[in-house]
């Protein structure tokens, strides 16, 4: 299980845990963290759970992936940091970890 901030648009912070397997995005829908939408539920078929993930994370994190690039064509506001929350994988190894939320998600 790791902790996760999740720190909305305005500067609100959501520390929540979450367990091991599931992606950021779930942590953030279970525990009602507003600003991530996840209209595909997961399936990296929209950009709706956007984030920007602290820099101190980035190799824990990975790389996206080809098709997850391909949907933050989507999102607004990209960054080098952006990532799909739903593509993220929880892990021990990402305990602490800080995502930002963009200002609205499209």
């Amino acid at each position: 299980m790791a902790k996760i901030t999740y720190i909305e648009h305005d500067g609100t912070e959501h520390v929540v845990e979450v367990k091991n397997g599931l992606s950021v995005m779930e942590g953030a829908i279970r525990n009602n963290v507003p600003g991530i939408d996840a209209d595909c539920g997961g399936a990296c078929a929209c950009a709706t759970c956007h984030v920007y993930v602290d820099e101190a994370f980035a190799a824990e994190i990975g790389r996206a992936s080809a098709m997850e690039e391909s949907m933050l064509d989507f999102a607004e506001n990209v960054e080098p940091n952006s990532r799909l929350s739903c593509q993220i994988r929880v892990s021990d190894d990402l305990d602490g970890l800080i995502v930002r939320l963009p200002e609205n998600q499209h």
